[in-house]
């Protein structure tokens, strides 16, 4: 029994000793940097393995500034979104108080939310914390966060905007009271109104009861442009928009986390936002770029949308011409062959944002295929870190009662006592079942009804999750070092999260690489070559490049004419921006005159940076081997785009068998990117 006893012991010294070194190794897998950094890739709890089959780029050499350095002709600009002349702060005496509620996804209330601090300043009103989710206990939300605080830090909100505006968390006790027997006046705010609208028709029931409801569910309250002597309110907007919104804590964590893990190879990474909802592609008309019952959904809807007046034109439109006018989303296929014929290798880094992709994860799939470091916030988090920032959810209760087996086995064993004689007829085949609704693009109710179903609590609660969803895909776009857009519109024909994004990258970081390809241009160039797709000659490769290098400048020009129009958050420049003013004479080193003249267009007059921001910035070194422009060497950035047969030199995903022809090659397209 003794000797029983201790082998007892034994064996449980050794099974602890066992689980302590298991430990002991996956803490020095993940945390020690030198020696073990090869196995840290191998052990981690994600679904993500990193496949790198190419060397990584010198950071020095000419690839590596063409494919990720700063865009050289925009590194003078900088961020300044601080008033520039006589700017009072808010007084004490105020004429009331705004209650917003904001209805819409997560960029219809990113967008909202400065417009309405807008407002408050023009209106000298002290502005409630609007509100973003109307209730939380029809949605099974959890209720340690309420409202703006679901997404938002309410107290951030506060502190970076008390300059600005009086804001306060909650209307008094007797307004309130008032607002919930319905009592207080209430507008329902027109999309982009001027600032005529609310002096002439706000202001004055605001003067007269003290307190008004505004309600808006478009994306934007106030108009994008505003007249000359209201510019320091746009600047307000940036203020609010890229200082005073930020995340809650739980949500930039893991946000931060995500962003660490993709760089944890210590490469750069593409971020992609396809663009493609339901809604976008009713509203334009691209229900043919699919098959089957995604096609007939995309035509329910859009059907939806004429009957309210949202869309005016016919319910049947040709996909393909919209398409080759620019019209519909780039499919991620054709991103994923922009990328590879600009010369992205096939082990590229590539997140895919957006709280949905319509078609589910079938349409990434050609994306998978030509890069096999596609991932998103699924495979990079856990499913207890998404938990996290949901908090603590209320059970949601099923309607259908269920019935212990021990009485369903009851009821089986009677209803076949008492059955009759044998042999008795097959009963009825099962009734054909009812597919639920879901995000991934199946909805069995096309087939069987006209209207769509009303959306159950889960459905209400995912749509909730979407937007923490689209904050973290926001930082991570944000922060990437290369962005590209699928499409910019929305299901109304409005600038869209991948609009934002580009104009919070325009106004952090100018010099970051956001490309803008014009859709229509790409349609045509994916049209020539329609018959050889894989098997691109340089030609087309040659146009291509071309294509997306000037729509690194090209695509801020249409964005200044078109979506700024509708979104100033897409497009904040020249008011919110700054120009060193040791480069403020020749503002764009190595443009032609004419180029010069274009930037000029685009960006407009921009300030002069003040002295703190040009001592901060030339207290910074510069490396010496960023000072010439990546256009100037580029001279092994051609190639085919699959490798052929009998290559013998591959170089950022492309082949290489001529030296001089690839020289002359490239001499051509940067002249042609000049012209």
């Amino acid at each position: 029994m003794v000797f029983k006893s201790k082998m007892k012991w034994v064996g449980l010294v050794g099974l602890v000793l066992s689980a302590f070194s298991i430990i002991i190794h996956f803490l020095l897998a993940r945390y020690t940097e030198d020696g073990v950094s090869d196995y840290q890739s191998s052990v981690t709890i994600f679904s993500w393995r990193p496949i790198f089959e190419n060397a990584d780029l010198p950071r020095t050499s000419p690839l590596h500034r063409k494919f990720w350095g700063p865009v050289r002709r925009f590194e003078p600009l900088n961020p300044d979104a601080n008033p520039r002349g006589y700017y009072a702060a808010p007084p004490l005496q105020t004429n009331g108080y705004i209650f917003v509620r904001i209805q819409g996804g997560f960029h219809e209330i990113r967008n909202s939310i400065p417009d309405v601090v807008v407002v408050s300043r023009l209106l000298n009103a002290t502005l409630v914390i609007p509100e973003i989710q109307s209730t939380t206990s029809s949605k099974g939300i959890s209720s340690e966060f309420k409202s703006f605080a679901y997404l938002y830090n309410e107290d951030q909100f506060m502190i970076a905007l008390a300059k600005d505006v009086k804001i306060v968390k909650t209307l008094p006790k007797n307004l309130k009271e008032a607002r919930r027997k319905k009592e207080i006046p209430m507008f329902r705010v027109p999309h982009s109104a001027s600032p005529y609208f609310y002096l002439h028709n706000v202001l004055p029931v605001l003067n007269k009861h003290s307190v008004v409801e505004l309600v808006v569910s478009d994306g934007g309250c106030l108009q994008a442009v505003l007249p000359p002597n209201l510019e320091e309110y746009q600047r307000l907007r940036c203020r609010v928009a890229f200082h005073a919104l930020r995340f809650r804590q739980e949500v930039q964590e893991l946000a931060a986390r995500i962003l660490n893990r993709l760089r944890a190879p210590g490469r750069p990474f593409i971020a992609f936002d396809p663009g493609m909802t339901r809604d976008a592609l009713a509203y334009h008309g691209c229900a043919e770029l699919f098959q089957d019952v995604h096609t007939e959904l995309i035509q329910h809807k859009r059907s939806w949308m004429i009957k309210r007046g949202i869309v005016k034109g016919k319910l049947s439109i040709d996909s393909a011409k919209q398409r080759l006018n620019g019209s519909c989303p780039l499919m991620p296929e054709e991103v994923g062959i922009l990328l590879r014929a600009y010369g992205y290798s096939s082990d590229t880094i590539i997140y895919v944002s957006g709280g949905e992709v319509f078609g589910g994860q079938r349409t990434l799939i050609p994306l998978h295929g030509m890069f096999e470091n596609v991932v998103d916030r699924t495979s990079l988090s856990t499913g207890w870190e998404l938990n996290r920032i949901y908090g603590l959810e209320v059970k949601i209760a099923t309607n259908t009662p269920r019935i212990p087996t021990f009485v369903q086995e009851e009821m089986k064993l009677e209803a076949w006592k008492n059955s009759g004689p044998r042999p008795r007829p097959l009963p009825p085949p099962p009734a054909r079942p009812k597919y639920p609704y879901n995000i991934e693009g199946w909805w069995g109710w096309v087939a069987e009804s006209d209207n769509e179903p009303d959306r159950t609590v889960m459905e209400l609660r995912t749509n909730a999750h979407k937007l923490l969803w689209e904050a973290i895909d926001y930082v991570i776009c944000v922060e990437a070092d290369v962005f590209i857009p699928g499409f910019d519109r929305d299901g109304k024909g409005h600038p869209n999260f991948a609009s934002l994004v580009m104009g919070h990258r325009l106004y952090q970081s100018a010099a970051s690489i956001t490309y803008r390809p014009d859709r229509k241009e790409v349609a045509k160039l994916l049209q020539e070559t329609r018959d050889h797709l894989y098997q691109a000659n340089r030609t087309w490769l040659t146009s291509v490049r071309m294509h997306l290098r000037k729509s690194l400048f090209d695509g801020l020009t249409e964005a200044s004419a078109k979506s700024k129009l509708l979104s100033f958050l897409s497009h904040p420049v020249p008011e919110c921006s700054c120009l060193r003013s040791n480069l403020n004479e020749i503002p764009f080193p190595g443009l032609s005159p004419p180029s010069q003249a274009q930037a000029q267009a685009a960006l407009g007059a921009v300030h002069r940076c003040p002295a703190w921001i040009e001592n901060a910035i030339i207290s910074r070194p510069r490396d010496k081997d960023n000072d010439e422009d990546i256009d100037e060497d580029d001279s092994t950035s051609s190639g085919l785009f699959f490798r052929p047969r009998g290559g013998n030199h591959e170089v950022g995903g492309g082949e290489i068998n001529n030296k001089e022809e690839a020289q002359l090659e490239d001499q051509e397209e940067l002249e042609g990117a000049e012209r």
